[in-house]
């Protein structure tokens, strides 16, 4: 079969990094390619490459067979590359239609954009490619498997036979994964070649025709599916085998940590995106609250961490009201934050990682001296983290934007956690990040659960909320619309509560087993074993 991609000894240096160190990658014609690797790895740098986003220092790149030197991505284009972000890049207040043309806008006379011809030829992409949208709907109004069909159309739109999808199921459930792996099986079938990145390593397994592999900027290895488990991939990714996230024992309190009632968010148009909601979190549990994005889980943590005004409701930490108070007395009072979206909410990318280890504490030791704030003490407490979490960087005072993705995770997780909170709010902890960061995370994660700190996790990962939860309850149109046991339901099964779709299910007791009495049980059980 013909090559769609050959990348001949691609190298790309930074100041002290070498991200790709002579990186080889062959791409059939046609086929779905997945290319694994811990962050950091270069996957991520390879496609900016293969994109027109970066110029390799070394190396070639050939587009089915010819030699080709991008300076942007426009030229990535002309050749027929689409990359589709795993941060959607789509302009919520425009419609699909508008979203889809925008910057290559069809013209008719005197310059007006020709809405006509363009819908026509959205309409042929989407029929051609099994790709159904409404040109009409706004953006804001899809969920987010929508929104993601709505990229894809996006660069098929402009004429792409390389689809590059970056952790395109991250923020998926799974009948939505289901869809996807469809869309990508018809995308194939019609003659499209599929670059797809991927963490979910079973994931990977299921749809990839090949697997290539990178660690440490270089290509390891290229396997077929067939011929590799699970186990393998992340053993040949990070030398060592796949982690889990199950949680065996229970630390479980009768002591109520973080206490909420009746809480109700509003937003801009007067709706209820939190509806009367009723949520404990005791010291030493880790309570999952699972559902599709979009449902209220953000105005949910905003309203908590004190970024999101409330209509009415309670919200008491260790049994002190808070929800009057700043997010700064919230922070002093012990609520520990892993934001959702780390770049955006949890670092300041051009600053040294010594100031964003402060952020959030900056009014406290060993941060403050009095009222000043102390560079010596800040300074002591980021090489404590950078070594009690793994954070790989040449020094703390490179900036933020210098680390990989899973290190700036590790930053961030470290500047929560050394900071001994009550509560922890952790929003998509080990979303884009690779199996040995997230192994980390995790592990960070139980260490303090021992210790008694309470956990809201807000995850997409699914297995995640299943295997590190004490309990799980399901948000659905901004209520709690089911608590189950995470000890005896299905990823799939979870994913049919949080759709509303589980009419054929056994329905939980709303009330729920309580994660301190089925431990008691299996403590027993053990006990009597």
């Amino acid at each position: 079969m013909a090559l769609a991609i050959e990348l001949s000894g691609v190298t790309k240096r930074f100041p002290g990094v070498v991200a790709n160190d002579k990186v080889d990658l062959a791409v059939e014609t046609g086929e779905i390619h997945a290319i694994c690797g811990e962050n950091g790895a270069g996957k991520s740098t390879l496609m900016k490459i293969l994109f027109g986003m970066q110029n390799p220092d070394e190396g070639t790149v050939r587009v089915h067979g010819e030699e080709v030197q991008f300076s942007s991505p426009a030229d990535a284009i002309g050749r027929g590359i689409g990359m589709v972000h795993q941060h959607f890049m789509l302009a919520d207040q425009l419609n699909v239609l508008e979203n889809v043309i925008l910057g290559a806008e069809p013209l008719a006379s005197f310059g007006r954009i020709d809405f006509k011809a363009a819908k026509k030829h959205l309409r042929k992409v989407g029929e051609a490619y099994g790709l159904d949208v409404d040109p009409h709907d706004l953006v804001e109004s899809l969920e987010v498997g929508e929104r993601q069909r709505v990229e894809i159309i996006k660069v098929l739109y402009r004429g792409a036979k390389i689809l590059i999808l970056d952790e395109p199921t991250a923020v998926l459930v799974p009948h939505e994964v289901d869809e996807l792996f469809r869309n990508m099986r018809e995308l194939k079938a019609a003659g499209e070649t599929i670059l797809f990145i991927d963490h979910k390593l079973d994931e990977v397994l299921e749809i990839a025709d090949t697997i290539t592999v990178l660690r440490q900027g270089r290509t390891v290895a290229t396997v077929k599916p067939t011929a590799v488990s699970s186990g393998d991939l992340a053993e040949m990714m990070v030398g060592a085998e796949l982690p889990t996230p199950q949680t065996s024992r229970s630390t479980v309190t009768t002591e109520v940590a973080l206490s909420i009632s009746g809480l109700t968010v509003l937003d801009e148009d007067n709706r209820r995106v939190v509806d009367d909601v009723d949520l404990e979190v005791r010291r030493g549990e880790i309570v999952g609250l699972a559902g599709v994005e979009g449902n209220g889980q953000t105005e949910l943590v905003g309203a908590i961490i004190g970024t999101q005004p409330t209509a009415s409701g309670s919200i008491r930490l260790l049994n002190v009201e808070i929800a009057d108070q700043t997010v700064r007395k919230r922070r002093n009072a012990g609520v520990g934050y892993i934001p959702q979206d780390r770049q955006q909410e949890g670092l300041l990318l051009f600053a040294p990682l010594w100031e964003n280890a402060a952020l959030g504490h900056q009014t406290k030791p060993p941060f403050a001296n009095g009222r000043w704030f102390d560079r010596f003490g800040a300074r002591e407490r980021t090489e404590a983290i950078r070594g009690w979490f793994d954070v790989r960087t040449p020094d703390i005072e490179v900036t933020a934007n210098a680390l990989s993705g899973g290190n700036q995770q590790k930053l961030i997780v470290g500047r929560e956690l050394t900071a001994k909170p009550k509560v922890l709010i952790a929003a998509h902890p080990t979303r884009g990040i690779d199996v040995g960061a997230q192994a980390a995370v995790w592990d960070d994660i139980r260490a303090a659960r021992a210790e008694g700190m309470g956990t809201l996790l807000i995850s997409a990962d699914l297995e995640e909320l299943i295997g590190l939860s004490d309990t799980i309850v399901v948000i659905h149109k901004g209520k709690l619309t089911a608590t189950v046991d995470p000890a005896s339901i299905t990823a799939r099964q979870l994913g049919s509560y949080m759709t509303g779709t589980d009419q054929d299910l056994p329905q939980p007791t709303h009330a729920g087993k309580t994660a301190d009495n089925r431990n008691r049980e299996d403590s027993t059980a053990r006990d009597n074993g």
